[in-house]
């Protein structure tokens, strides 16, 4: 009951804009449910008419005017309740549109305000199918089910009233078995919503792992583990199709069960309509217009019952979707710290004091690190994999906070800087590089948008990967992405510190930027990073240890300790970790 209040003020929240559209829609929902529970009591007046002119036949009274009039005044209101219903409908269908508009742009928004924490705990479909199943199901819902929920409803309440005022036994006879149906569909919705939502959680789990398959195809070729892949596909596969099965079962017994409690109402009206002529309470000709109108006012009665129990399955998954998507916009965002001091380059140093950081707050990575990189210092962090390395340029940048200790430049806390401030100090060459959708200079002037192609052109010389772009039919205006084969990996990196040299960042953080490439390669990226570090305070993970040799300093990590610090040459000399690890790769290298 909770996730379903949730839910609704999520769809309150985007409907309120357009309270207008709602209110009009509404207007015209009370019309054309109005004219539709107004129709059949014309229809009961034809029967009549009808009656009594077979009657008055005989005494050569007989007129058809009243049945004639009665029959236009039915097909007046119907035509009326039409073109209520179309008009409504074009007027909701703008405004649903829009307002899923909102929420995909408001979900987008959100992510690039969320902690990098959200996205390191969850698999990249999940949060894809945010985007595409639940946003859908939440269209389609809004599209087709709020206006037969507000058009059914309005007809429900007002069918009740008209046949009260009409005939107050035949009245109670038509509602006689409101109370089987709503026990039998609270027992039933309840056992359809679990089904429904490990629907959406299957579907969600299946993207993940769809995304997984799709990003380590190269690996699953390599390992000739293409039918394990399928295997496991069709395990993930079956989990949805069985919740949807089941989900769907649930929710559409309700359908048939109205149906069948309609027909059964259908025979108790007209055996109660014919009793009251046969007990002469009524006359015949009265008696069997009440029939007929009753038996049309017991169709326009189950009508609304019956629609909303089959469109329950689509209501169902709207408020799941809506219920996920208003769990991701109560996520904690990133402190931006708008109050907090802005830094116009480093001055002194940035310094890591007594950090203590886990990702899990039960399991500690960094013990009390106390790292200084002064400025114009190159500062190297190496050690094996797991031993900290990325987790301190994480911190550093403050896609994470410490646990305890502090993490200052310039003697402020990293806490207490504008985060914008401190990102347009930092500038990050990362061990993945990323491509994104653009051509190579949109790629290039990613961090820099307004940069000149003169700017562009000269980062790209410095990164060393200017001649290569050159050699491309559309040079800088060749259209690429994340995915295109256009580029190596370290081809890539290059792009990445073309990037970073074009932000002029003042402290330059380095990953491992040379980890995933061939050695020409490596001295290419290794050139351009002499040239971007040149000058500039820099933090540089590495494992290939030659490529950090002539570092001011270097400090040695394991198992998320600094164990040694110093020079190469000084490290050497103690013949500690350090020394084991440098002489170790010189003999494979």
């Amino acid at each position: 009951m909770i996730d379903t209040r949730k839910a609704i003020r999520y769809f309150i929240k985007y409907l309120k804009p357009y309270k207008k559209g709602i209110a009009i829609v509404i207007i015209l929902s009370l019309l054309s449910s109005g004219a539709q529970v107004i129709a059949p009591t014309f229809l009961g007046r034809a029967v009549t008419d009808l009656t009594k002119y077979l009657s008055d036949l005989k005494k050569g009274t007989a007129s058809l005017n009243t049945f004639y009039s009665a029959l236009w005044s039915m097909l007046l209101f119907y035509v009326l309740s039409q073109v209520a219903i179309f008009i409504a409908w074009m007027v909701m269908s703008k405004f649903n549109a829009d307002s899923t508009n909102d929420m995909r742009e408001n979900l987008f928004a959100k992510f690039q305000r969320m902690l990098v924490r959200y996205f390191d705990t969850h698999q990249d479909g999940k949060l894809l199918s945010l985007f595409t199943s639940d946003l859908d199901n939440i269209f389609n819902a809004m599209n087709n089910a709020i206006f037969e929920i507000i058009s059914q409803g309005i007809m429900f309440i007002g069918t009740i009233v008209i046949m009260f005022m009409v005939n107050q036994q035949l009245a109670w006879t038509t509602i006689a078995t409101t109370p089987l149906i709503l026990i039998a569909s609270v027992l039933i919705m309840k056992k359809a919503r679990i089904y429904l939502d490990k629907q959406q959680d299957e579907i969600g789990d299946l993207n993940g792992y769809i995304t997984e398959q799709i990003n380590g195809e190269k690996i699953i070729i390599t390992n000739d583990l293409r039918k394990e892949s399928v295997e496991n596909f069709k395990t993930y596969n079956n989990r949805v199709r069985n919740a949807m099965f089941k989900g769907q079962f649930y929710s559409g017994i309700l359908f048939p069960l109205m149906i069948g409690l309609n027909l059964l109402n259908l025979a108790i009206v007209i055996a109660m309509g014919a009793w009251m002529i046969i007990s002469g309470q009524v006359s015949q000709a009265i008696g069997l217009g009440l029939i007929v109108t009753f038996v049309e006012y017991s169709q326009t009665y189950f009508q609304p019952l019956t629609q909303i129990t089959s469109i329950y399955s689509m209501i169902q998954l709207a408020l799941t979707g809506a219920r996920r998507l208003a769990t991701v916009e109560e996520q904690k965002d990133e402190d931006a710290v708008p109050n907090g001091k802005k830094i116009h380059g480093l001055q002194k140093a940035v310094k890591l004091e007594n950090v203590h950081f886990g990702y899990d707050e039960n399991k500690e990575i960094l013990h009390g690190i106390n790292i200084s990189v002064n400025k114009g210092q190159s500062v190297a962090v190496v050690g094996p994999t797991g031993s900290g390395k990325t987790t301190i340029m994480n911190l550093i940048n403050r896609f994470y906070d410490v646990n305890s200790g502090k993490i200052t430049f310039d003697g402020t806390d990293v806490r207490d800087i504008q985060l914008e401030s401190l990102r347009n100090n930092v500038g990050i060459v990362l061990q993945d590089s990323v491509l994104f959708t653009g051509t190579i200079a949109d790629n290039i002037r990613y961090g820099k948008p307004n940069a000149s192609m003169d700017e562009v052109i000269s980062a790209a010389k410095q990164a060393d990967i200017h001649e290569f772009i050159e050699s491309l039919p559309d040079s800088y205006e060749t259209q690429v992405n994340d995915a295109s084969s256009v580029f190596s990996t370290g081809q890539k990196q290059l792009i990445s510190i073309a990037r970073t040299i074009l932000t002029n960042p003042d402290f330059l953080i380095l990953d491992e930027a040379t980890s995933n490439v061939d050695t020409v390669t490596e001295e290419k990226i290794q050139k351009a990073m002499d040239a971007v570090i040149a000058g500039r305070t820099s933090f540089v993970i590495a494992h290939r240890l030659k490529t950090i040799l002539n570092s001011d300093k270097i400090v040695v990590l394991k198992d998320g300790n600094v164990i040694e610090s110093g020079s190469h040459e000084e490290l050497l000399k103690e013949k500690g970790f350090y020394y084991k690890l440098y002489t170790d790769q010189m003999a494979f290298d």
